[in-house]
């Protein structure tokens, strides 16, 4: 017979038996009352106190009962198959010491290999000076300190048709190279009921935009030329027309700025309304 069958067997045996045990509940309660009707005794032993009486009780009922659990478990565990191994791994609890929560492992550095970099190493910063190209400063417009600068030459004077109600300030302007850009700025002082009356100039009306405004005292006339546009070489007028308060006005207030570009340069000029000598030597 094989060693299987032979397990099997005994495992039904066992069983059976455990099926038909039945514990004798009656016979245990009997010893426990003849134990307790022991104490009662005449003869029983005075020296010992109550207490140890039902230790002995306890005692005995708690052999019983260990004599029957140990019983039920012997004849579960033959009931069972053949037990199976299993095997747990328990990591060993490390013992924590104060420099240990402290303090972090230490390392062993390890030399790179030759020529090899170490991982460990920080890179180095160039101190070369950056290459970086400075912004070019944006041109600034250039500073009128004349009546003459460049292509430019320039006059301002009161109109002999004026008036005492009435005035007109003409700005001349002489041009010996083409110009792209130009920008014109007359300035009346505000003497006394000085408005806009009209303004005027020689160059074609459609390549001029032209405002009039009133700033810090002035009646400021200024003609820009449009964008595209361009200015050929001779002789132009700006005219600026106001009224005034009546009898004559002084002009020694007013004055006229002109700016304008020619060939990639920049120039200005600037002056008043006194008597002026042309360039040909007439008043």
């Amino acid at each position: 017979m094989r060693q299987q069958d032979v397990h099997d067997e005994l495992r039904a045996r066992l069983h059976e038996a455990a099926e038909a045990h039945e514990p004798d509940r009656a016979r245990i309660l009997a010893r426990v009352e003849r134990g307790m009707a022991a104490q009662d005794r005449p003869n029983h032993r005075a020296t010992l106190p109550p207490l140890f009486g039902w230790v002995r009780v306890v005692s005995a009922t708690a052999a019983v009962a260990a004599v029957l659990g140990v019983g039920g478990y012997a004849v579960a565990s033959a009931v069972k198959g053949p037990p199976t191994e299993k095997t747990v791994a328990v990591s060993p609890t490390p013992l924590s010491s104060p420099e240990a929560t402290s303090r972090p492992p230490s390392r062993t550095a390890t030399p790179p290999a030759s020529g090899a970099p170490s991982q460990n190493a920080s890179p180095r910063t160039s101190t070369a000076p950056s290459s970086t190209p400075r912004a070019s400063a944006t041109p600034t417009a250039p500073v009128a300190q004349g009546e003459t600068d460049g292509p430019l030459w320039s006059d301002g004077s009161v109109d002999p048709h004026s008036n005492d109600f009435w005035a007109q300030s003409d700005v001349t302007l002489k041009v010996s190279g083409q110009l792209t850009a130009l920008t014109v700025r007359l300035k009346v002082a505000q003497t006394g009921g000085v408005s806009n009356a009209g303004a005027w100039r020689s160059l074609p009306e459609s390549d001029f935009t032209q405002t009039v405004t009133e700033q810090d005292g002035f009646l400021v006339y200024t003609w820009t030329l449009k964008p595209g546009s361009k200015v050929a070489v001779g002789e132009w007028v700006f005219a600026g027309q106001y009224n005034h308060e009546r009898g004559g006005r002084d002009a020694k207030d007013d004055s006229y700025t002109i700016t304008g570009g020619a060939g990639g340069g920049q120039y200005a000029v600037t002056g008043g309304f006194a008597a002026h000598t042309t360039s040909d030597g007439d008043s």
